[in-house]
């Protein structure tokens, strides 16, 4: 159980991205019909701004694994380029933070009374994918995981959807775009060989705001020795407002290591 939940909190504080108001409509996509090169697709994807200091989201989540499915309600606060605080609830009831910065992430939860405070490097190893604050707030933003002005991609269209792919070291990347703004739909991060595994992650849909133009809702589905699977449905988000971060680790909480 200490796994379970250590590692829920841990992905959900990387992944909870993007969010929905009941206010805003779902964002009109387009088909990918006339090819592109790989400049005009890393270009066009980049076009779309994300212009705010803060966001405050409320999610609803659902996570599973082939031991146990859980939901749970979470309030998400994030300062751009800075850090971001996720609240994890249960029936109302918080149950675990996490705190992650551009230095490392730290969360405790209330189960057995217990905190972590490392680097990205577990992290990095749960979701196959080699994380940084970076591209945990690509992630939340439904930009690319990677700079892709750094890789060597390849472009094509595939199922109306505008795709770059490169295979580099034995990692392959895949990205996949809609045809009216270069939204992320889906990237593909796959290590073949002895420790093989897999990091997919899906937009199914977007909403635009006035400030940026953000997913509505996210699928993750990692898999390693196991898969993981989490659903992310976002109810309300505000932008640039001043709030505070409030995180410390309870009195009494026992440190624990992960491998």
């Amino acid at each position: 159980m200490r796994k379970i939940t250590a590692f829920l909190l841990t992905v959900t504080v990387l992944l909870l991205a993007s969010c929905k108001s009941k206010q805003q409509a779902i964002l009109a996509e387009k088909r990918a019909t006339k090819p592109k090169t790989t400049a005009q697709i890393i270009q066009g994807h980049y076009t779309n701004k994300k212009d705010f200091k803060t966001l405050y989201i409320r999610a609803g989540v659902r996570y599973s694994d082939k031991n146990t499915s859980q939901k749970l309600s979470a309030d998400i606060r994030i300062k751009k380029d800075e850090k971001i605080l996720v609240s994890l609830k249960f029936l109302g009831i918080t149950m675990a933070k996490g705190l992650i910065t551009p230095e490392g992430v730290s969360y405790y939860e209330k189960l057995n009374n217990t905190y972590f405070q490392g680097n990205y490097a577990m992290l990095s190893r749960w979701l196959g994918a080699d994380l940084d604050y970076n591209k945990v707030q690509n992630l939340i933003l439904g930009k690319a995981l990677y700079n892709l002005n750094e890789g060597n991609y390849k472009s094509g269209i595939k199922d109306d959807l505008y795709v770059l792919g490169d295979t580099t070291g034995g990692i392959t990347k895949l990205f996949m775009f809609e045809g009216g703004n270069f939204l992320l739909k889906k990237e593909v991060i796959a290590q073949g060989g002895m420790d093989a595994r897999s990091l997919d992650i899906q937009y199914p849909s977007h909403s635009q705001y006035p400030n940026a133009v953000l997913p509505a809702a996210i699928k993750v589905m990692a898999e390693q020795n196991d898969k993981v699977t989490i659903d992310i449905e976002y109810n309300t988000v505000t932008f640039d407002e001043d709030f505070s971060f409030p995180y410390s680790v309870p009195v009494g909480f026992e440190q624990i290591f992960l491998d």
